[in-house]
């Protein structure tokens, strides 16, 4: 897979908690057009597993989950559907 997935939009969901984190990324997904790409920047372990499997359970794709540093991660999602 290209290292270069260019992101439609970016949020920033740090120092955000289970439920919060998945509320802002599943309304930033519903907020794009199916095919975009959103880049979530977050620090809660919890969240790095719940939102990739809410998303895949919605019919969204998953495509990076990456950590950058010892505190955040970085989730890459392509809206698949509606």
């Amino acid at each position: 897979m290209a290292e270069d997935i260019k992101a439609d939009k970016k949020i920033n969901i740090k120092g955000l908690v289970c439920p919060y984190t998945f509320v802002k990324a599943k309304l930033a997904v519903e907020d794009m057009e199916v095919g975009q790409v959103l880049e979530i920047l977050l620090d809660y372990e919890e969240a790095l597993r719940s939102i990739p499997k809410s998303m895949e359970d919605h019919g969204q794709k998953v495509l990076k989950v990456e950590k950058i540093n010892d505190t955040d991660w970085i989730l890459v999602i392509r809206k698949e559907k509606e």
